[in-house]
C-alpha cells in the first residue's frame, strides 16, 4: 500500500519455485501477487543446477523486470523477493535476494520480518573478521551460516537459525537445494504449495491461486524444510513453541484472497467490522471504507448495524508510488489524488468511515474533511483493531512510540486531532476473537505487542530507538 494512504508499510514477500522448467516466470507473477507487501525493490535468484544467476533492481516488479531481464534466468529454481525497507538502508545493495558466492558454491537469501538482534550479532561477527557489505540484518544470516564450519549445509543452517531472535520467514537457495525456514513463534505467514511435481514456496497463500498450485501447508514455527529432487524433508531447529502470528497480517498487509494459518483474511477482517458495530454503534446513514484494505470491515460493520454500505471514497488506482508535487501546498492535498469522496453518496449523509488503523493520524484526518468538503453532515470513524501504542520490532516500520499518535494521546484528543464527529476503536479482546482458530485444539495465539506493548521474544537494548524506553 502506498505510503501517501497508509501509514503502515511491512518489510517484504518471499516467493520460490523448486522443480519447474519455467521457474522464474513464475516467480515473477508470484512477486506480482506479493507486490502489496513490499514497492521499493525486487529481485529474483535463478539456479541451472551449476550456478546462480541474479537480477535486482529498484522499484516495482514490473518496473525491474522485463522480457530481456529472464535471458539469464534459466533453470528449474528460483527465489524472489519484494522489499520495503525497515532495517538498512533502501539502496540497490539491499535489495533482495542477496547472492553469495564462494568455492564451495553460491548461497541466496530472501527474508521477511526483523531480527532484533542484529546489531549484536553484527558487533560479534565483525569483531570475528567478518566485513558486512550491507546495512541489512539478512546478511547476517549468510555469515553465520558460512562460519558454521565445516558440518553438512542443512547443520549449519539450523545452527545458524538457533542464534536468531525476531521475525523471520527465511528462504535459502544454493545450486541444488531451497531451504525453507520459519521462526520459533511464526510472527509471519509463510506456505507451501504444489506444482505438477514441483513446489512453491509464498509469503501469501494467494500467490497459490496466481500461478496455478495447490496449497499443501503453512511452514510450522521452528521448522525448516529441505527441498530437492528427492522431495521435501522436513526438519527442526528449535523445539515448538505457541504460535503468535502478526494480527496485523490479519488487520492490514495481507490481501484479502490470502489465508494465514488456515483462516481466511476477508473472513477475518468482516468478523472485525461486525465485532465493532457491537461495540461502537453509532446513528449514521451510511458505512464506508477506506480503499482497500478496510473495505473487508466497513461491510461486516454495515452488515451487523444494519446501515448501507456504500462506495462513499474511491482509490484512484492509476497513481504511481511518486507523483510531481511542486509546493508544499501540492503536498498536503496529496491525498486526494489517492483518494476520493464520492459527493453523490456522501452528500447530506451522517457518515460511518471505517478504517483499519490510525498510526500518525495526518491521513485520517485529510479524509474526514475530504468527507466534509463533500458535503457529508457527520463523520463517525471507527477503526477495525485497537490502538497502535508500541513499536514493532517485527518488520512494521514503527521503531519509535513518538511516530505513534495513540502513544501520547488518548482517544478523545485523537478525535479532536482529526476532526472526526466520534471516534471507536475496536478492543484487544475484540480483535482476537475476531481473528479466530481453525481448529480449537491447536495452540495459537497472535503477537499484539504494538497495542498492548507485551513482546512475544526479547527485545535487545540496541534494537531500541534512543527515545524509547527499553522493554
Amino acid at each position: 500500500m502506498p505510503a501517501e494512504i497508509k501509514g503502515l508499510n511491512e518489510e517484504c514477500g518471499v516467493f520460490a519455485v523448486w522443480g519447474h522448467e519455467d521457474a522464474a516466470q513464475i516467480t515473477y507473477y508470484g512477486l506480482h501477487s506479493l507486490q502489496h507487501r513490499g514497492q521499493e525493490g525486487a529481485g529474483i535468484v535463478a539456479s541451472d543446477g551449476e550456478n546462480l544467476h541474479l537480477e535486482k533492481g529498484l522499484g516495482l516488479i514490473t518496473e525491474v523486470f522485463q522480457e530481456k531481464n529472464f535471458d539469464r534466468l534459466h533453470g528449474r529454481a528460483a527465489l524472489g523477493h519484494v522489499r520495503y525497507a525497515t532495517q538498512g538502508d533502501g539502496g540497490y545493495d539491499n535489495v533482495q535476494p542477496l547472492l553469495f558466492r564462494s568455492q564451495s558454491g553460491g548461497l541466496a537469501l530472501a527474508h521477511n520480518g526483523n531480527l532484533v538482534n542484529a546489531q549484536a550479532l553484527k558487533s560479534q561477527l565483525e569483531a570475528q573478521g567478518s566485513i558486512l557489505q550491507t546495512t541489512s540484518d539478512t546478511e547476517v544470516i549468510a555469515h553465520l551460516i558460512k562460519r558454521s564450519g565445516n558440518l553438512p549445509l542443512n547443520d549449519r543452517i539450523k545452527q545458524a537459525l538457533s542464534m536468531l531472535k525476531g521475525a523471520y520467514a527465511l528462504a535459502i537457495m544454493t545450486e541444488d537445494q531451497l531451504f525453507v525456514a520459519q521462526d520459533p513463534r511464526g510472527l509471519r505467514p509463510l506456505s507451501i504449495g504444489q506444482m505438477g511435481d514441483g513446489y512453491v514456496v509464498s509469503s501469501e497463500t494467494c500467490a497459490f491461486d496466481v500461478v496455478g498450485a495447490e496449497y499443501i501447508r503453512d511452514v510450522e514455527p521452528g521448522e525448516m524444510l529441505m527441498i530437492n529432487e528427492e522431495g521435501i524433508h522436513a526438519d527442526r531447529f528449535s523445539a515448538p513453541i505457541q504460535r503468535t502470528t502478526c494480527s496485523m497480517e490479519y488487520v492490514y498487509f495481507s490481501r484479502p484472497d490470502s489465508n494465514i494459518d488456515g483462516i481466511n483474511v476477508h473472513s477475518s477482517r468482516k468478523r472485525m467490522g461486525k465485532q465493532l458495530a457491537q461495540e461502537a454503534p453509532i446513528d449514521a446513514d451510511i458505512v464506508t471504507g477506506v480503499p482497500d484494505s478496510s473495505i473487508s470491515a466497513a461491510i461486516g460493520y454495515a452488515e451487523e448495524s444494519g446501515i448501507p454500505y456504500e462506495l462513499g471514497l474511491i482509490k484512484n488506482r492509476y497513481v504511481g508510488r511518486t507523483f510531481i508535487q511542486p509546493s508544499q501546498e501540492l503536498r498536503e492535498q496529496g491525498v486526494k489524488m489517492k483518494l476520493s469522496a464520492v459527493r453523490g453518496i456522501v452528500e447530506g449523509k451522517r457518515v460511518v468511515m471505517v478504517d483499519d488503523s490510525i498510526v500518525r493520524g495526518t491521513t485520517s484526518r485529510r479524509i474526514v474533511r475530504m468527507l466534509k468538503e463533500a458535503g457529508a453532515l457527520e463523520v463517525h470513524v471507527r477503526i477495525g483493531a485497537p490502538p497502535i501504542k508500541n513499536p514493532c520490532y517485527y518488520g512494521i516500520d514503527t521503531s519509535t512510540t513518538s511516530e505513534l499518535i495513540a502513544g501520547s494521546k488518548s482517544v478523545s484528543e485523537i478525535e479532536e486531532m482529526i476532526e472526526a464527529d466520534s471516534l471507536a476503536y475496536l478492543s484487544v479482546d475484540g480483535l482476537e476473537s475476531a481473528i479466530g482458530k481453525k481448529e480449537e485444539s491447536i495452540k495459537h495465539g497472535h503477537c499484539q505487542a504494538c497495542f498492548t506493548g507485551s513482546y512475544p521474544t526479547e527485545i535487545f537494548p540496541n534494537t531500541l530507538h534512543p527515545h524509547d524506553k527499553e522493554v
